[in-house]
């Protein structure tokens, strides 16, 4: 994972998103700590297919709720 400031990428965009398109990921950075305030990953990195539930399998179901969010730091941690 490549990561870039705020300003780097306002700067670069086309070609912070051609490498995003090759596959890679990026964090892009705010604030003098330079914290990960967001991730840019390719499309196909977000369509998943739906977890088994291993042993569990076939005996049991999984839902969640319509409304059901992860937090912000859920969503940026590796």
């Amino acid at each position: 994972m490549r990561t870039m400031t705020v300003g780097e990428f306002k700067s670069r965009f086309s070609e912070v998103l051609k490498d995003v398109e090759k596959g890679e990921r990026i964090g892009i950075t705010f604030g003098r700590k330079k914290d990960v305030k967001a991730m840019l990953v390719p499309v196909e990195e977000t369509k998943k297919e739906p977890r088994k539930l291993g042993i569990l399998e076939g005996r049991g179901t999984v839902v969640f709720r319509k409304d059901f969010k992860m937090t912000d730091e859920e969503l940026i941690k590796l």
